[in-house]
């Protein structure tokens, strides 16, 4: 254990939100942090957590959950509510005396002065999704949403990425003269891997999402001797919804639920335009499942050389690599052990590591400037 009281913060606060990924790395890092003595007040903002999520967060020790109710800034109606948010955690930040804050959606930093160091983290944004998917201007829905996003990148005191793919793709969209620091995302590896290869595909995350490019799957499902199972909302809290005729839909899954399907052995495929890590894909992975994924720079970045990739406009490519695997059952055991061996590099203790050596090395900052300034 290192010796946080020294090096590192005692305790944090992170804001999270319900809706996607971000709750689930939001809850290993708090996990990972207390096992090094960290605590952390894990601010929700954003639709509640529902009876599950909340039964995941009162099994992390260290953690005390906040929800408050605010908007997220892919969802608030005018600037304001996002300034008055990101007002509203600063205010907790010096009440609950933390050391630092860890923003998960750093567009809360715009605006606002923060009593302690932040944190930006860089999940995804709408300006980058916007290029990937559309790559003409923004509207003005999107445009103000980005320019907070840039106000508060150049609030927050470091920036972090879950892939360099990302990291330079965020650079590049708001003019970061140095692209955030890269810290892969990490999950607990399950004890056991897949013990058969199952008959079937499956893919997981936010279906609604157009950049998870769904429709793909679903075409390929069509084509397919074997079911294509998704899991995970198919109506977003934006109004977005999936239109599925062939893929079977699970349903959200809780991590108990996902373990249980990984278990199966089923081949893992992501036909994502966008996608700035993909924990569902590491949890696949790390349950030692063959991974067929689009060709986008995190995912080659992350899995190269122990993936199946096709273009994601492709379907008949889509569906080709998965046949083939289905037919060869020797070399889908190859790519089954193959991204199993790669989920070793992606693991919760190393994105600990990662992230409280950018911790300690802003408490040291902050620290010689208090002492320059007392000087």
């Amino acid at each position: 254990m290192l010796p946080v009281s020294n090096l590192g913060p005692r305790r944090i606060l992170m804001t999270a939100d319900a809706v996607g990924g971000v709750w689930t790395h939001a809850l290993d890092l708090a996990r990972g942090l207390g096992a090094e003595g960290v605590e952390t007040l894990l601010v929700v903002l954003g639709p509640s957590p529902d009876a599950a999520q909340l039964a995941e967060a009162s099994a992390v020790p260290s953690l005390v959950l906040r929800s408050l109710g605010l908007p997220l800034d892919w969802l608030a109606e005018r600037p304001g509510e996002v300034v008055a948010a990101g007002r509203a955690i600063a205010a907790i930040a010096a009440r609950e005396a933390v050391e630092l804050v860890q923003l998960n959606s750093p567009a809360l930093a715009a605006g606002v002065r923060f009593p302690v160091p932040v944190v930006g983290a860089c999940h995804s944004c709408v300006a980058t999704w916007w290029r990937h998917l559309r790559g003409t201007p923004m509207p003005q829905d999107f445009a103000w949403r980005s320019a907070l996003v840039a106000d508060g990148y150049a609030a927050c005191d470091a920036l972090v990425a879950p892939t360099a793919a990302f990291a330079a793709a965020t650079a590049e969209a708001y003019g970061l003269t140095v692209p955030p620091r890269v810290v892969h995302n990490g999950r607990q590896r399950p004890a056991t891997p897949a013990g058969w290869l199952g008959g079937f595909v499956f893919t997981a995350g936010r279906l609604w999402d157009e950049g998870k490019n769904l429709a793909a799957l679903d075409e390929a499902a069509a084509r397919l001797p074997v079911p294509v199972v998704a899991a995970g909302p198919i109506e977003g809290p934006n109004g977005a919804r999936l239109h599925a005729r062939h893929l079977r839909l699970a349903g959200r899954l809780d991590a108990k639920g996902m373990a249980g399907v990984l278990a199966r052995g089923p081949i893992f495929a992501s036909a994502a335009y966008y996608e700035p890590f993909g924990l569902a894909v590491l949890e696949a992975a790390q349950a030692g499942c063959a991974l067929v994924l689009s060709d986008i720079p995190s995912f080659r970045e992350l899995w190269g050389g122990a993936a199946l990739f096709f273009p994601p406009d492709d379907t008949a490519a889509l569906t080709q690599a998965i046949r083939g695997l289905l037919e060869d059952r020797e070399r889908r055991a190859e790519f089954c052990a193959a991204a199993r061996e790669r989920a070793c590099r992606y693991a919760v203790e190393s994105m600990t590591r990662g992230m409280l050596d950018i911790h300690r090395e802003l408490l040291r900052r902050n620290g010689a400037m208090r002492r320059g300034e007392a000087a």
